[in-house]
């Protein structure tokens, strides 16, 4: 599993030239899956974005989790955070999971988001138009390749 945390000021997810899902400061997360990625890895996810410090205190410095703030997510899913695009000039896509599968964690995935912050979902599969003012910027990237490593202490 990876997600792109993206810190917004604001971002819209627009399907067929209509505003699907908006949401004002907070999270725009680009999710995506991988052969291996199951329910049990959700959960640390979600604890480990709800709980990230990058939003500024008084003082300017990133000490702020997305709840202190009363912030929102806006998540969209994104099969192509696996491409493979060192083999010639068109990438492939291979290393992300299955359709089905990947619908499934995805949904799940929002539904435990939402139950610690509001969260707003695009459609899974579906062609989106994604508009956002990054803050910061800042942008952090989560692996679950590299939680793995954490968890067993490497």
């Amino acid at each position: 599993m990876r997600v792109v945390i993206q810190r917004v000021k604001e971002a819209k997810c627009i399907i067929n030239k209509e505003i699907y899902q908006a949401i004002n400061e907070g999270f725009l997360l680009l999710v995506g899956f991988t052969e291996g990625d199951d329910i049990d890895i959700l959960p640390y996810f979600v604890k480990k974005i709800t709980k990230m410090r990058i939003f500024s205190d008084n003082f300017g410095k990133l000490n702020l989790s997305i709840s202190d703030i009363r912030g929102k997510i806006l998540s969209i899913s994104q099969f192509t955070l696996y491409a493979w695009p060192y083999n010639g000039n068109r990438p492939s896509f291979t290393k992300a999971l299955e359709y089905n599968k990947a619908s499934s964690l995805y949904a799940k995935f929002n539904e435990l988001l939402n139950a610690e912050v509001e969260t707003k979902a695009g459609i899974f599969g579906a062609d989106m138009q994604i508009e956002l003012i990054n803050d910061g910027p800042v942008t952090i990237l989560l692996d679950s390749a590299d939680i793995k490593e954490v968890q067993h202490g490497k």
